[in-house]
């Protein structure tokens, strides 16, 4: 007979013995590459990877956020004649919201998987173990750089997609709904604050260590042979994106609960 309590437990003891993995993984890598020395080339080809290679399809995804959000908007806000209100609405929640979790989450689909299938081929290969061997630690070339270029590149990705989400919500705002170009640009600097593009900022920072985290800790964990590398890319991508909408409420409760 089965016993749920057992499997709950068990599940309960699983979960918290794998935080704590991630969480030592992390501080080792951090320690380690903050001591130095430190890997210039390694850090601006990935900070090239995650940065310029990233830029196409957050951007994508954000012009095209902004266009739907501006259309879903207006047929909202008609029904209590609040049209006016569509460019704040766009420009809110680009800024805050959407542009950090939509771009978190394209970078966790691409460079989180990259890096893990990256690393487990790495450990599959025994190259991690060669590194070792010649006095290189692994941590310190191969995750601490991938950790700081994913934090550092993250913000300036979700800059860059606020501005080009808005762009959207403008041509659609201007050349289907009837907006006038100075009327929507007046309305969607009315009421932005600094508070929220540097809340987006910081989502985005946290953002992108965890992609990198999970990136490098399933990769550097992952089993031998080809399924244990498709597993932990896998698992990189799931578990980064669990844990960029759980960061998101937390940060989002720092910042703006009263």
């Amino acid at each position: 007979m089965i016993n749920p309590f057992r499997l709950v437990g068990h599940g309960v003891l699983g979960t918290c013995e794998t935080v704590g993995e991630i969480v030592l993984f992390a501080v080792q890598a951090i320690a380690r590459g903050v001591r130095g020395p430190y890997y210039w080339r390694p850090l601006l080809q990935q900070m090239i990877d995650i940065g310029f290679y990233s830029l196409p399809v957050v951007g994508l995804t954000a012009i095209f956020t902004g266009m739907v959000l501006a259309l879903q908007s207006y047929t909202g806000f008609s029904r209590f004649e609040a049209q006016s209100a569509v460019a704040t609405i766009v420009v809110v929640s680009i800024t805050r919201e959407l542009g950090p979790v939509l771009a978190g989450l394209m970078v966790a689909g691409r460079v989180g998987a990259a890096m893990a299938a990256e690393l487990g081929t790495m450990r599959v290969t025994e190259q991690i173990d060669a590194l070792s061997t010649l006095s290189t630690d692994p941590m310190r070339y191969l995750v601490f750089p991938r950790l700081l270029a994913a934090t550092l590149m993250m913000p300036v990705l979700v800059l860059i997609a606020d501005i080009i989400g808005v762009m959207g919500g403008f041509i659609v705002g201007v050349a289907k709904l009837g907006f006038g170009p100075q009327d929507y640009i007046n309305r969607t600097f009315d009421f932005l604050e600094t508070g929220d593009v540097v809340a987006g900022l910081v989502k985005a920072a946290v953002f992108g260590f965890i992609v990198a985290m999970m990136g490098c800790f399933q990769g550097y964990n992952s089993g031998r042979g080809a399924q244990g590398v498709g597993t932990a890319t896998t698992r990189a991508v799931v578990s980064a994106s669990i844990m960029i909408l759980t960061a998101d409420y937390i940060v989002t409760e720092l910042f703006f609960a009263k």
